[in-house]
């Protein structure tokens, strides 16, 4: 682990996904730079700003990386498009990808609605706390192409 030079005291810290296997894939998308957005539902309320900054934790909660909200929209799900698609970094970085694990996703939580509204974000990676975190991202983006190949994606350029 490396010792951050930006205090992280005072940053909201959140983990991604909703389970501590989700949260670490998640977390090494982002340090990987393969991640560089994300959303969830609006019905959560706002819970970015532009130039906001917050602390990504893996599935045992612990910080590893500082990112920093450059743009932060809200609208329909129906309305992300593939090239919106491709940054969120999961699967096989296709729209139709997205659309299957998010719904997946807001029906597990419990707000999915074909006609939902959401928070889409777009970050900037800022600062890598855990190096040995980092270390083993590459894995978890092989396991993350693997997955989505053994359920029939296949479009690794990002195609819809």
């Amino acid at each position: 682990m490396t010792v951050a030079t930006i205090d992280i005291g005072g940053l909201n810290a959140f983990q991604f996904g909703d389970s501590p296997e989700l949260g670490d894939r998640l977390a090494a998308l982002v340090v990987a730079g393969r991640k560089t957005a994300t959303c969830h539902a609006a019905v959560h309320g706002p819970l970015a700003k532009v130039g906001s900054r917050d602390v990504v934790l893996d599935g045992a909660k612990k910080p590893v990386a500082v990112l920093e909200t450059a743009s932060y929209t809200r609208l329909k799900f129906t309305e992300v498009t593939p090239a919106m698609a491709k940054p969120d970094g999961e699967g096989d970085l296709s729209h139709r990808f997205w659309a299957d694990a998010h719904q997946d996703y807001f029906t597990r939580e419990g707000t999915w609605s074909p006609d939902m509204d959401i928070y889409f974000e777009v970050f900037r990676l800022v600062e890598i706390l855990d190096t040995s975190f980092a270390c083993n991202a590459a894995s978890h983006v092989g396991a993350e192409i693997a997955e989505s190949a053994a359920k029939g994606f296949t479009a690794l350029q990002g195609a819809a």
